[in-house]
């Protein structure tokens, strides 16, 4: 995925562009809560505070991107739009976003083979994988995680474990219960030296 132009580059064009433009971008970015105070097509500090606003969201957004490996194309005025349907705040104050992630069907394979390597003393079939995928991006969507930004904090709250959602559920299984009593026999027999 290849990134925008840098933003002294971007902030180039949005001085060099007409006056009408840039107040309509002024105006998109008061409502999306990255402009302070009266709106003007005037490039000034103020204009180009609300452009370094605007540029780490979209950087944040990127890198969010790169995370959870999305390939689809995401510019500074994508990050624009997405803020003003969240609708901003007004003054700069704290913001709460929400978002939800769902994990591919490769991200969580290796989790799902461990806990149940753990648990059941072997790996899933594919059918099981596929069960239990389902289940924890239908948990990751009941739970989408929220994060509270503001001046020099950033708080995250919410959204899904998923080690600990799996766990529990292949935990829940008789074949799990079966294979840890299992071992809780084989243990026993171990420390009493076995049968004589």
């Amino acid at each position: 995925m290849a990134e925008e132009v840098a933003l002294d580059v971007f902030a180039k064009d949005v001085a060099n562009g007409s006056a009408d433009a840039r107040l309509a971008l002024a105006e998109r970015l008061k409502k999306a809560g990255l402009w302070t105070g009266e709106v003007s097509s005037t490039f000034n500090v103020k204009y180009y505070n609300s452009l370094i606003k605007l540029e780490e969201q979209y950087k944040a957004q990127v890198a969010l991107n790169k995370l959870i490996g999305s390939t689809a194309p995401i510019t500074r005025y994508d990050v624009l739009a997405s803020a003003m349907e969240e609708g901003g705040t007004d003054g700069g104050g704290p913001r709460t976003t929400t978002q939800t992630y769902i994990t591919s069907p490769t991200q969580t394979a290796k989790l799902l083979d461990t806990v149940a390597q753990d648990l059941l003393g072997r790996k899933l079939t594919k059918a099981e994988k596929n069960k239990y995928t389902q289940l924890v991006n239908q948990e990751q969507r009941k739970q989408p995680s929220r994060t509270t930004a503001g001046d020099g904090f950033s708080t995250t709250r919410g959204g899904v474990d998923e080690q600990q959602f799996i766990t529990e559920q292949i935990a829940g299984t008789a074949e799990a219960k079966t294979n840890r009593a299992t071992d809780a026999y084989a243990v026993m027999m171990q420390e009493l030296g076995g049968l004589q």
